[in-house]
């Protein structure tokens, strides 16, 4: 794995908890700072794919296949709530 090298500013206050976090957790603190960036950064992709899923979503067409599942009525507890 190939790692880079980035000065990073970050306000002493905050420093202070990310140090802390990073020795509740039993990691150094340059891993827990990574880990908290790849975290970061894998929820913000998740977003863009789901954001494009959902645009390119066609409620017609969802409506048309769940009416033809299968006619059995759902599981116990789960039904649809009531309005």
């Amino acid at each position: 794995m190939r790692t880079t090298n980035y000065p990073l500013r970050v306000p002493a206050s905050i420093m202070e908890e990310a140090k802390k976090a990073a020795a509740q957790d039993g990691v150094s603190l340059n891993q827990f700072i990574s880990t908290a960036l790849a975290e970061k950064v894998s929820a913000l992709r998740a977003e863009a794919v789901l954001s494009e899923r959902a645009r390119r979503a066609d409620r017609g067409k969802f409506d048309e296949v769940m009416s033809r599942a299968g006619g059995t009525p759902p599981r116990e507890g789960d039904q649809l709530p009531e309005h």
